[in-house]
């Protein structure tokens, strides 16, 4: 059998211009799991109004560190949005009670143990913290793909963890070559 889609797991999906959905209108999503079943990403570009701040206080979490609380805590998608994943760099020798290794620069984390470790200063230096994820079911995020709502470029670890949000959507673009802001939708088809 011959496989008609790549896998799209460590990818940015881009969303076009065109995108009417709210809930994903000018997003970026990192893709950590995508195979036949379907597709599991976070938004990156979107943060909420609470900080890692907020996070352990409700959680209960001892925070040590003293930068660690201002750290943004973003919108990840509409499934679970009470579920929080943290994505993070490598930290050579250390094991999380529940993560999932999306790349050898980037992993995908949902236990408590790395929240505590980073609230003590003693986590992974890239993080980005978010509640909830989007889910595709099996064939969706293909068919979406060739209607054109997305575009997919291999993800780049500093636009995770070094840039700005606001600035993630065009740099993750800019990845493919192309300027996000040059392209329409089309009117209609032919």
């Amino acid at each position: 059998m011959i496989e008609t889609t790549a896998n799209l797991t460590n990818h940015f999906l881009i969303a076009m211009p065109g995108m009417t959905d709210p809930l994903f209108a000018r997003t970026v999503t990192y893709l950590c799991q995508h195979n036949e079943e379907g597709a599991l990403g976070i938004i990156v570009n979107r943060p909420s109004e609470l900080t890692l701040a907020d996070i352990m206080e409700q959680m209960e979490i001892d925070v040590a560190a003293p930068t660690v609380g201002q750290i943004p805590v973003y919108y990840g998608g509409p499934v679970q949005p009470e579920r929080g994943f943290v994505l993070h760099g490598p930290m050579p020798g250390q094991q999380w009670s529940s993560s999932l290794k999306v790349s050898d620069q980037i992993s995908l984390t949902t236990s408590r143990d790395i929240l505590e470790a980073i609230g003590q200063g003693e986590g992974p230096h890239d993080v980005l913290i978010a509640l909830g994820y989007a889910g595709w079911g099996k064939g969706q995020l293909e068919r979406e793909i060739v209607e054109n709502a997305w575009l997919n470029a291999h993800a780049d670890p500093s636009i995770l963890f070094q840039r700005p949000a606001a600035s993630r959507w065009k740099a993750a673009a800019e990845l493919m070559g192309v300027n996000i802001a040059l392209l329409t939708t089309p009117a209609g088809h032919g």
